[in-house]
């Protein structure tokens, strides 16, 4: 995702491959993965000949919240969500708190 999120132009699988540092992948491995993030929404892909290209869906911050909202539904099943919640507000910053209580605020107005 680093690498799409770089680019100002949507790449091949080929293309991503490359530009993977200290990495030996084969190509079809680079495909499988950025055909699964397709499938989960996080890319967009379209046609080029006979290769797809591969653009981000959004920005790292939809990204970024998606994991984590990915992770607080795996407590649904195994745990205590608002146990999750109450351990991971203990452990932001005072200022990255101030940024969840601005936004909880807007949410509410």
């Amino acid at each position: 995702m680093d690498i799409l999120w770089a680019e100002s132009r949507p790449l091949t699988a080929r293309e991503v491959g490359r530009l993977i540092e200290d990495r030996d992948l084969a190509p079809t491995t680079v495909m499988t993965v950025l055909d699964r993030l397709t499938r989960k929404g996080f890319l967009n892909r379209t046609r080029d000949g006979r290769a797809w290209r591969y653009a981000p869906a959004a920005g790292r911050d939809a990204y970024v919240a998606e994991l984590m909202l990915e992770a607080l539904e795996m407590t649904g099943e195994t745990g205590d969500r608002s146990a999750a919640l109450q351990r991971f507000a203990e452990r932001v910053s005072d200022s990255e708190a101030e940024i969840l209580r601005r936004a909880l605020t807007e949410l509410e107005e």
